[in-house]
C-alpha cells in the first residue's frame, strides 16, 4: 500500500505512537478515555490502537492526572516507556508536583541512576471557544524547570518525528499538541525519521531579519514571510520545534547574519520563552544589532470565550508583520 503523501497531525501523532508500540514492547499509553470504545481520545490521537495492541499497553485511565502521571512515573522507574495523555494543557497544574518535583528531577537526586523516560502528551491552543481554563500555553513553566524537555511541532511530520524522539528520550519530555490546528493537512512524514530534540529548523533562509517561532503560529510566521518576500523582504525563519532544551546556536547564527530578530508565540507575551529568547540574543550580539529585538505573544489575560475576543486576544498576521516592519525601519 502506498504512504499517503497528506495527513494531518491526528494521523501522524497516531502513526509515531503505533510504530513505538511496535518496536518496543516496553512502550504503554495512558490517559482518560484513549481506549477504543471511548473514540481513542477526544479527537481520536490513539484510535485504534488498543484494539491492535490490546488494553494492557494502551490503558484508559479514571479521570485523575496526579494518578495518570504518577502510574507513568513508577512505570518508567522500573523499565518502561509511558506516554500519559493529559487531555489539556491546563489540567497539567493538577499534576505539577508529580511533574516538577518527581519526574523532572528523578534523575538528579538518585546521582544519575534513575532515568524518567516519559512523555507527556497534551493538548491546547485558543480557536474553539474553550475559555480560560482549557486553552494556555504553558511551555515557558515548564521550560523554566531543569529536567525537563519541551516540544511543541509545527506539522503533521514534524509531530511524527518528534514524538518518537521523546517516546525514546531517556528524560521527562513534555509534547505540546495544537488542538486548532489538528485537522490540518500537511505532508506526510518519512517513516521512521526521527527528528532530533534540542535542534531548531531554518526554514526558510533571508538576508533581512530573523523571525523565530514554533507551534501552530509559526505557520502565520510562514504566511506573512511570503507575503513580504513578494515586496522584496528575505525573512529567515526558524522554527525552534524544541523549545527546551533551546537551540541558540541556531538563532545566534541567523540573528548575527540579519542583524534583527522577532519572537513569536502564542502565549502571552509576558513572562514568555520570547523574552529569554531576546534577553540572549541582547547579551551575545548586542553590539551587532540593527534594532531591538521585537516580541509578539498573546495579551496578558485569560484566554476570552467570546470569539471576537479569541481572535484580539491571539497574535494575528497583521500583528506579526508590523512587528517585521518595526524592526526593519
Amino acid at each position: 500500500m502506498n504512504s499517503p503523501a497528506k495527513m494531518n497531525t491526528i494521523q501522524a501523532v497516531n502513526l509515531a505512537l503505533d510504530e513505538a508500540l511496535e518496536l518496543d514492547s516496553n512502550v504503554i499509553l495512558l490517559g482518560e478515555d484513549i481506549a477504543d470504545g471511548q473514540e481513542g481520545g477526544i479527537v481520536g490521537v490513539t484510535k485504534g490502537l488498543s484494539t491492535k495492541y490490546g488494553t494492557a499497553r494502551v490503558r484508559s485511565t479514571p479521570i485523575s492526572e496526579q494518578a495518570i502521571i504518577g502510574a507513568a512515573i513508577g512505570a518508567a522507574i522500573v523499565g518502561m516507556r509511558p506516554v500519559a495523555e493529559i487531555m489539556l494543557m491546563n489540567f497539567t497544574t493538577v499534576a505539577m508536583d508529580m511533574i516538577v518535583n518527581h519526574a523532572a528531577k528523578l534523575r538528579f537526586m538518585s546521582g544519575g541512576q534513575t532515568n524518567v523516560p516519559i512523555t507527556i502528551r497534551t493538548m491546547t491552543g485558543a480557536g474553539f471557544g474553550t475559555g480560560g481554563q482549557h486553552a494556555d500555553y504553558l511551555e515557558a513553566w515548564f521550560a523554566h524547570t531543569a529536567g525537563m524537555k519541551v516540544v511543541a511541532p509545527s506539522s503533521p511530520a514534524d509531530a511524527y518525528g518528534l514524538m518518537l524522539s521523546c517516546i525514546f528520550d531517556d528524560d521527562p519530555c513534555l509534547f505540546i499538541e495544537n488542538m486548532p490546528s489538528y485537522w490540518t493537512p500537511g505532508p506526510a512524514p518519512q517513516v521512521g525519521r526521527r527528528i532530533p530534540l534540542g535542534k531548531a529548523h531554518v526554514a526558510r533562509e533571508g538576508g533581512d531579519v530573523t523571525v523565530i517561532s514554533y507551534s501552530r503560529i509559526f505557520n502565520d510566521c510562514a504566511a506573512v514571510a511570503d507575503k513580504l518576500a513578494a515586496e522584496g523582504i528575505a525573512v529567515e525563519l526558524i522554527d525552534l520545534r524544541t523549545i527546551a532544551p533551546l537551540d541558540m546556536e541556531t538563532i545566534l547564527r541567523s540573528v548575527a547574519k540579519t542583524g534583527r530578530a522577532v519572537i513569536v508565540h502564542e502565549a502571552v507575551r509576558n513572562f514568555g520563552v520570547g523574552a529569554e529568547i531576546a534577553s540572549q540574543i541582547h547579551e551575545a550580539l548586542f553590539g551587532q544589532l540593527k534594532a531591538p529585538v521585537q516580541r509578539v505573544g498573546a495579551n496578558h489575560s485569560p484566554v476570552p470565550f467570546a470569539k471576537p475576543l479569541e481572535i484580539a486576544f491571539v497574535p494575528q498576521a497583521g500583528t506579526i508583520e508590523a512587528a517585521i516592519r518595526k524592526t526593519l525601519n
